[in-house]
């Protein structure tokens, strides 16, 4: 009797404990880590194709930072659609691009001005910074950073606005704790609020659905009003 009793509680927990996995997963996919900021956007690449931008504007999305470029030579096959479809629908948009450790700072701003149009409106463009779909070399901290403050030099110089980097832990914590404080910070954290050093002004959190995107996107949020990011978009030099 004592072993039947048991193993029907063996099974009854499984199914249970399965069922509240399920659940958990099912909630994670759709639950916004970032709901109580009221300014959300997304970032989008070829990877989400065919996007329907007038359905994702109606979607509580305010901005866009749409992938641009990556390394020296490669370009989003779908940056220009999206850009131009983005701003035909009202979405705030900026640029970013994918800083690789294959190439110079210098030959990776021209890649980016070789494509980003130079159009008023639109927010500071941003540099991606981590090791995932990095190069395997690492070079030192201090070669790096020479490195990306060309990058963020001539960016600048072009687009009379000083970018936005992204980033996570793991790459801020190895390259980029000497940044100047007065960096826009664009931090990754899927599940938590970044806290601490870096102060973020951007936060990307775990991706999830958004309409006239087929599949999941990444989600983010804005650290200020709608007014607070529109100033993002004005020109601070010549």
């Amino acid at each position: 009797m004592t072993k039947i009793l048991g193993s029907r509680w063996v099974k009854t927990t499984g199914i249970a404990f399965g069922v509240l996995l399920l659940i958990a997963f099912a909630g994670y996919q759709f639950w916004e880590p970032g709901w109580r900021y009221g300014v959300r956007g997304v970032d989008v690449s070829r990877h989400q194709e065919t996007i329907d931008w007038t359905s994702l504007a109606n979607d509580d999305t305010v901005f866009a930072y749409i992938k641009a470029t990556e390394g020296e030579d490669w370009v989003d096959v779908r940056f220009s659609q999206n850009w131009q479809s983005a701003g035909e629908n009202g979405v705030l948009r900026g640029a970013y691009h994918f800083f690789t450790f294959c190439a110079s700072g210098a030959d990776q701003a021209a890649n980016m001005i070789a494509t980003l149009p130079d159009e008023p409106g639109m927010l500071p463009p941003a540099v991606d910074l981590e090791f995932s779909g990095n190069c395997s070399a690492r070079p030192s901290v201090e070669d790096f950073g020479i490195e990306l403050g060309v990058f963020l030099e001539r960016i600048e110089e072009r687009y009379g606005m000083r970018p936005v980097i992204y980033t996570n832990a793991e790459f801020y914590d190895a390259y980029l704790v000497a940044q100047p404080p007065d960096v826009t910070w664009w931090i990754m954290s899927p599940v938590w609020e970044p806290w601490g050093a870096p102060e973020w002004t951007f936060w990307q959190y775990f991706p999830g659905d958004r309409a006239g995107v087929d599949g999941r996107v990444d989600r983010n949020v804005f650290r200020g009003t709608e007014e607070e990011l529109r100033a993002l978009t004005d020109r601070q030099s010549p």
